[in-house]
């Protein structure tokens, strides 16, 4: 009896450490960053990691609710990037010299927050309709739509005065709004950008795990089959989880336009390889049906602390390229590992 146990206790230690073995690594790798370069936990490098990570979670968000339906979204950073270049367009100073639309006066900032989330939005409802309605798969849609949209972000900017330069010169208050001092920790400067990141984090736990829509999701994800048996629109859930995800991505370009502060058709690129790596890290299966929205901000939180790392170890950002590949590669296996188990 007693080798009997001991040999389940042995399995469930073995299984613990392959189930977390990202996680230890990822561990043990900033401990050892702390130990070389002390600054690394200062409260300046952690405040940085956490405005990093809030300016970069409302994109991870939407893209999880996606993934948790066995999907992905390319097209992400490019919704981002058109947002912050119409934010930008409209949120210029009137006094500045290169204004794109110089007969724009001062434009309601709340007013462009609710009109770009609404197009990021529409973006988004778009992507769901033709993977709803006629099957596609979403890396082929949302491929086509990144190829779309960049071709939008072109255009725009070439419009007005504008003639396709980076739109700068932003309004002080609309800077501020997002980049100002919320309250100080330690005389370090918290950013508004963070509370913007916390209510969107409230505000998606809440639809996870309280909302039908949430709950259809996961099932949808888990078997879509079993879903429709059981009375649920697919379709239904497939559009309104894009279209989530769209508003978020609008909410992302906007503070994005004020933290970049000066944008064009190139913002935003790449961002959503680093929300699918963040996802993958916190726990969000691609096999779907699983995902947690904790998992997502401990994954975003953990992704931009090795990239804050590899600032303080001057590793070469051409070769922080292939570290974050392998970190999405070996993810992903242990994600694989642990759904063939499930099975």
């Amino acid at each position: 009896m007693k080798e009997r146990l001991s040999n389940i206790s042995r399995k469930q230690v073995s299984e613990f450490i392959i189930n977390n073995s990202l996680y230890i690594l990822l561990g043990l790798f900033i401990l050892v960053v702390a130990i070389m370069q002390p600054r690394f936990l200062s409260i300046n490098s952690i405040i940085n990691v956490l405005t990093q990570t809030a300016f970069r979670l409302p994109i991870a968000l939407g893209i999880g609710g996606i993934i948790v339906l066995t999907g992905t979204d390319l097209s992400a950073g490019r919704i981002i990037g058109l947002v912050a270049v119409i934010t930008a367009s409209l949120l210029q100073r009137s006094d500045y010299p290169s204004k794109m639309f110089p007969a724009l006066g001062n434009v309601p900032i709340f007013g462009v927050l609710i009109l770009v989330m609404f197009i990021g939005g529409l973006i988004g409802l778009f992507n769901g309709f033709f993977v709803a309605k006629f099957k596609l798969h979403p890396f082929i849609v949302t491929l086509s739509t990144q190829l779309i949209v960049y071709a939008i972000s072109l255009q725009y900017i070439s419009l007005g005065t504008n003639a396709g330069k980076p739109i700068g010169g932003l309004r002080p208050d609309f800077s501020n709004a997002v980049t100002g001092e919320m309250f100080r920790i330690f005389g370090v400067k918290v950013q508004f950008l963070v509370l913007y990141a916390v209510v969107a984090l409230i505000v998606m736990w809440f639809v996870w795990n309280k909302t039908v829509i949430g709950k259809n999701m996961f099932a949808v994800g888990s078997n879509p089959d079993a879903a429709t048996v059981s009375g649920i629109s697919v379709n239904k859930t497939i559009m309104l989880v894009f279209l989530i995800a769209g508003v978020l991505y609008g909410l992302n370009g906007f503070l994005t336009s004020a933290y970049v502060g000066s944008n064009n058709a190139a913002t935003g690129v790449n961002f959503e390889l680093d929300a699918i790596a963040a996802c993958v890290i916190g726990g969000v299966s691609f096999s779907g049906g699983v995902g947690k929205i904790k998992g997502i901000l401990l994954g975003v939180f953990l992704l931009q602390l090795i990239t804050v790392s590899f600032v303080f170890l001057g590793i070469d950002a051409n070769l922080q390229y292939a570290i974050k590949g392998f970190v999405i590669l070996f993810a992903t296996a242990i994600d694989m590992r642990k759904y063939l188990v499930r099975r």
